[in-house]
């Protein structure tokens, strides 16, 4: 990167980190990035969110032109924010398949090159996801891989990996979404799913140790496990996050780790306190020791029995337990996307409305601080919220 390339790079984390810090007690601000009927498309669904080399914000999505089924004529679409999520530039196409589905994007960025890797699914738009599950439909789902090297203003035409990432005998099976993680390995993880004709669902993982040039299925979770999003935990264990699928009567996050880099999974267990309705959720690390004093995981999804309350958490433990909880917005909401930006702030870019969940994708930009309603301390210093056990929400109702 030359001197100017860094000292704008510089430049616009800094004002990430400064857009964030007009959080209120009313909430953080949001900024509405898509919203359905807009540029001739009928919904918008599945965001995706990453912070590129230079410190822009790209937010990705599925641009439903027709309806806001799964299927029918979708494409990836991205926007891009070099002010800190206050503004987005015009909506860019990034994946188009003409009449056909073109979804679940899930991108990752390389750290040794700088190269931004957009994983997607594709299938054929008339196919629904039952036949394509039962073997029954016209076409399967395939995948595919697009890369840009100027910080997403362009990119690569889409290359098929299909046959090096999907076994035969897997019939439905989607990326992410979400998005990946690369490793301190430098291997680039990104979590994903499948069925087979029988109907069950699992998540798994699929990995590169060569930025991307290639790419290998690693392990798969327990049967009636679905989207997933992946986090590398402080002592170098990967930890996947799982929806159920199909719904239990309780519906809990599902858990698993591995030490292996995603080549196996322990068994999956329950956390019960991260409830969901199910719906996709995300997970990332926002610090370490080593780099904010203190291991910080943060948390997203809708925490309740229908998709509604978008919730982020905190944990100080990496995801043993969840001390701190503060809801972004109450009503209808769904899949979310999070993003670790400068200073120790947050971005979040999830779906919601008043109505229903799908009428608008929204970032929304809030500091640790504000989080934690002040109380984050260093290792070893135990907040007031860990102290009493409970979320922020809880402690202020018994104020």
């Amino acid at each position: 990167m030359t001197r100017a390339a860094t000292c704008a790079a510089a430049a616009a984390l800094c004002l990430l980190a400064v857009g964030c810090t007009t959080s209120s007690a009313s909430g953080p601000p949001q900024t509405e990035v898509y919203v359905a009927g807009q540029d001739g498309v009928h919904t918008y669904r599945i965001p995706s969110m990453i912070l590129t080399p230079t410190g822009a914000l790209l937010a990705f999505a599925e641009a439903r032109r027709t309806g806001a089924d799964d299927a029918g004529d979708i494409d990836l679409v991205v926007k891009r924010s070099h002010d800190g999520g206050r503004s987005w530039s015009a909506m860019q196409v990034v994946g188009d398949g003409g009449a056909d589905t073109f979804s679940d994007p899930c991108p990752v960025v390389d750290a040794t090159s700088g190269a931004i890797l957009l994983l997607a699914t594709r299938s054929l738009g008339a196919d629904r996801e039952d036949a394509i599950i039962a073997g029954t439909s016209r076409g399967g789902r395939s995948i595919w891989i697009m890369k840009s090297d100027d910080d997403g203003a362009t990119w690569s035409q889409p290359v098929e990996i299909t046959s090096s990432v999907k076994r035969p005998d897997w019939t439905w099976y989607a990326t992410g979404p979400g998005v990946g993680i690369q490793t301190r390995s430098g291997r680039l993880v990104i979590p994903a799913n499948h069925a087979d004709a029988s109907g069950i669902h699992r998540s798994h993982i699929v990995y590169s140790d060569d930025g991307g040039k290639s790419w290998a299925l690693g392990a798969s979770s327990i049967a009636g496990t679905n989207e997933s999003q992946i986090v590398e935990l402080a002592d170098g264990r990967l930890m996947l996050n799982m929806r159920n699928h199909p719904p239990k009567d309780a519906n809990f996050r599902m858990v698993a780790t591995s030490d292996d880099g995603g080549s196996s999974l322990s068994p999956a267990r329950a956390d019960p306190a991260l409830v969901e309705p199910p719906a996709q959720a995300s997970l990332l690390r926002l610090s370490t020791v080593a780099t904010h004093g203190r291991n910080r995981l943060i948390f997203a999804n809708p925490a309740s029995a229908t998709r509604e309350r978008m919730t982020v958490r905190v944990s100080y433990d990496e995801g043993q337990t969840w001390p701190v909880a503060r809801t972004i917005h109450k009503g209808p909401a769904a899949y979310s996307s999070l993003v670790a930006l400068p200073a120790l702030t947050i971005g979040l870019l999830f779906e919601r409305g008043d109505r229903s969940p799908y009428e608008k994708i929204t970032f929304a930009c809030f500091t640790l601080d504000w989080l934690t309603d002040g109380r984050d301390q260093p290792a070893g210093v135990a907040t007031r919220s860990e102290a009493l056990g409970m979320p922020i929400e809880s402690r202020a109702a018994a104020r």
